[in-house]
């Protein structure tokens, strides 16, 4: 009996809770970059809202008097 423990105990693979670590940590390393430029996107889209949001006030806004109005392009 003990020797089929002995052998049993040559078989089994050695430890590779390295191996688990560093996949791991390259998860973490892309799921970080993947959310850094999503974050940087969503940045980019609520400035180009405001800015769209601004543009729509100004042209919804009454004219001036003494304002020329403004050039409508077709």
């Amino acid at each position: 009996m003990t020797s089929v423990l002995a052998q049993a105990s040559d078989t089994v693979p050695d430890d590779n809770t390295g191996y688990v670590a560093a996949a791991y940590l390259v998860f973490f390393a892309l799921a970080l970059i993947y959310f850094g430029i999503m974050a940087f996107k969503l940045q980019r889209l609520e400035r180009e809202l405001v800015e769209l949001n601004e543009l729509a006030d100004r042209k919804l806004a009454p004219a001036k008097p003494d304002a020329a109005p403004a050039e409508t392009t077709p």
